[in-house]
């Protein structure tokens, strides 16, 4: 039903008014930024990483989701409002994934800031479209990291739009980290091939694995729907432990910004089925590790992923995973 009242009052918000709409972009009458480095503001930390990576000198980066925040639940403090107004340009995941902030984004782009979606220029029709969420696209695109990729390139474009005199930094700039990514991809497709067919298959809180299942082929189960604001009934969990026990599924993970207590109730149904389940590890989802660390990175989280996965379930990948940067404490 939230989901139902989330997309009714976004398509409110378009018809009120047509050309702020939180998946467009508002114009800006300004030729560039009125100075350098200029602002940009973005929501969760996978967009703000890429936006770093793309603006470089160019650009001061304000991140407004630390490590650990949901952004389906977010809701933009008073202090987020006033960073958000001083923003000279504002990027978002969008796709619904930070709901809550719908009517923000529209108030700020009312105010001649450019906001942007960075999910705004991928092919729709290769997005999934889950029945159960209202109408509207899976927003876990950075699950996938060639689909992340893409958007590493519209932030340029946007960028090169805004500040004309430092374009050719921005293509530069995004070419050089999508090279690192399509490493990074190869390297998620190699690990997760080398986990035995059987044990093949991840079990999460809640799904924002289903592009990370289809770009890697394993298959994803998870308590939870695409948000975290729907909670998992006492069959979902029953369902769930039926499964892992007939295929005698090894580990699960917890994600480091969604609430354990559903994993909890799977191992106890495991356990008193006589099938041992361990906790494979935490994986990231929503939210990227500590600012300053290396999977306070989007490389760094996808690689920590990537890698915990499978060593959990029997693959053959370094611990220290993908260019030798992980660090077992991490």
């Amino acid at each position: 039903m939230r989901g139902y009242c989330v997309a009714i009052g976004s398509l409110l918000l378009a018809l009120i008014f047509p050309g702020c709409s939180p998946e467009q972009s508002s114009s800006k009458t300004d030729s560039g930024p009125r100075k350098t480095p200029y602002t940009i503001v973005t929501t969760c930390g996978m967009v703000t990483d890429i936006v770093r990576q793309v603006a470089g000198e160019h650009a001061d980066v304000i991140g407004l989701m630390n490590e650990g925040v949901d952004p389906h639940l977010y809701k933009p403090t008073r202090d987020d409002m006033n960073t958000l107004f001083d923003a000279d340009i504002v990027f978002y995941v969008g796709l619904m994934l930070e709901g809550r902030m719908t009517d923000s984004f529209v108030t700020v782009g009312r105010n001649d800031i450019p906001v942007y979606p960075v999910t705004e220029g991928l092919d729709k029709s290769k997005l999934h479209e889950p029945p159960e969420f209202a109408g509207h696209y899976d927003p876990h695109v950075w699950m996938d990291v060639s689909r992340w990729s893409a958007c590493t390139a519209f932030v340029a474009e946007k960028l090169a739009e805004f500040d004309p005199a430092h374009a050719d930094d921005y293509k530069a700039n995004s070419e050089t980290y999508r090279k690192q990514l399509a490493d990074l991809n190869e390297y998620t497709k190699s690990a997760i091939a080398t986990i035995p067919e059987s044990q093949r298959v991840l079990i999460t809180a809640h799904d924002a694995f289903g592009y990370f299942s289809e770009a890697y082929d394993i298959p994803v189960r998870a308590l939870q729907g695409i948000t975290t604001e729907a909670e998992a009934s006492v069959d979902d969990v029953n369902q769930l432990v039926d499964f892992l026990v007939q295929r005698k599924i090894r580990a699960i993970f917890v994600e480091s910004s969604v609430n354990q207590e559903g994993i909890k109730a799977l191992l106890e149904g495991c356990a008193s089925r006589g099938h041992n389940v361990v906790i494979g590890g935490e994986l990231f989802s929503d939210a990227m590790g500590a600012s300053g660390s290396y999977t306070g990175t989007y490389i760094g989280m996808m690689d920590h992923n990537a890698t915990t996965i499978t060593r959990a379930l029997g693959g053959d990948v370094p611990a220290d995973g993908f260019q030798g940067k992980l660090k077992a404490a991490e």
